[in-house]
């Protein structure tokens, strides 16, 4: 049996055993992919050249919008690549490289959708005291503290399973190397790491959860005291979405990383990590642009500029004596 000194790499799981079927897989989880980077960088853009969204909602949201692009690139591009080429193989450096960024991005995106209730909370609870809660500088330094509490906190989880020997095999039972099915791969004891697991989660996990639960508690309460109306359709739809999104993404995670490790590998164990690693980041642009408004109209209001400019660029090269006078002219009477 060869241990982790001389395993070199791994192999992980692949879409199909038909060559047709790869093909067929690959191609869509591509094209999944592609919308949903697509769709998070347009919010990404959109939130950042319209000064009306320069708010703190659209601060994390951004941030979020830039988080997901990151998080589904660290596994969906690999596996289309390796199922496009049939070689399911991944370095033993790769593997670790890609555990350190998806607990790093699970995490970091756990503590954004945790603060973005917050922000839902102190502008719909307490409107009157929201710039003053919710200022620009708890913004910033609430991110680079998610940022920074999240490498630690995937080097520690990372370093703590790749010290152990894999022995039983290298084949992951994952579509990306993930640390249950890394766990289950090796022949040291594994007690302490499955315990740290569990109270990290119920820890980190928890303790997001049960404050978003209790600030959406506060938040519709507030918000069905308010008369039927626009007021309690827009409390309504920016807080919609992030439950959704909060939603999937706490339930299928804990679930992967709580459930027995002696269950038996199957479809269950390939689609339910793809849940928490594709579906939050394609829900995010898609429930925001469909429920927000104040995106739509900015997004239409960008469209609208960028087609106006090229016409007015157009005209300018077709006319560039006539456009400069009128211009001109124009100057002198405003």
């Amino acid at each position: 049996m060869s241990n982790s000194t001389t395993m070199k790499d791994f192999l992980l799981l692949e879409f199909s055993d038909l060559r047709d079927q790869q093909i067929f897989y690959a191609m869509f989880f591509s094209l999944v992919y592609l919308v949903t980077v697509i769709g998070n960088l347009i919010i990404a853009v959109v939130t950042t050249l319209d000064e009306s969204l320069h708010t703190p909602m659209y601060f994390f949201l951004r941030n979020l919008s830039m988080l997901d692009s990151c998080y589904i690139s660290v596994t969906v591009p690999n596996s289309c690549v390796n199922s496009l080429l049939g070689n399911s193989s991944i370095s033993k450096a790769g593997c670790a490289t890609q555990v350190f960024l998806v607990v790093f991005f699970v995490f970091v995106e756990l503590l954004f959708l945790t603060i973005m209730a917050h922000d839902r909370f102190a502008a719909i609870c307490n409107p009157l005291h929201y710039p003053s809660i919710m200022n620009h500088h708890l913004c910033v330094h609430s991110t680079l503290a998610s940022l920074l509490s999240g490498l630690v906190y995937a080097a520690l989880h990372t370093s703590n399973t790749f010290r152990l020997s894999f022995c039983h095999s290298h084949a992951v039972q994952q579509l990306f190397c993930d640390i249950p099915a890394l766990l289950k791969l090796s022949c040291s004891d594994t007690f302490s790491n499955w315990i740290t697991i569990l109270i990290s989660i119920l820890v980190v996990g928890g303790g997001c959860f049960i404050f978003i639960i209790k600030s959406y508690i506060h938040i519709f309460s507030a918000v069905l005291k308010l008369p039927a109306g626009a007021d309690r359709t827009k409390a309504f739809s920016t807080c919609v979405p992030h439950i959704l999104v909060a939603g999937v993404f706490l339930i299928s995670g804990s679930y992967v990383y709580l459930r027995p490790s002696t269950m038996s590998v199957g479809t269950w164990d390939m689609v339910l990590p793809m849940f928490y690693s594709v579906i939050p980041p394609l829900l995010n642009p898609i429930i925001y642009s469909h429920k927000n408004t104040q995106i739509q109209y900015a997004l239409r209001k960008l469209m609208t500029r960028m087609v106006f400019s090229g016409n007015v660029l157009r005209i300018r090269e077709a006319f560039p004596t006539q456009l400069s006078h009128g211009h001109v002219v124009a100057h002198q009477y405003t």
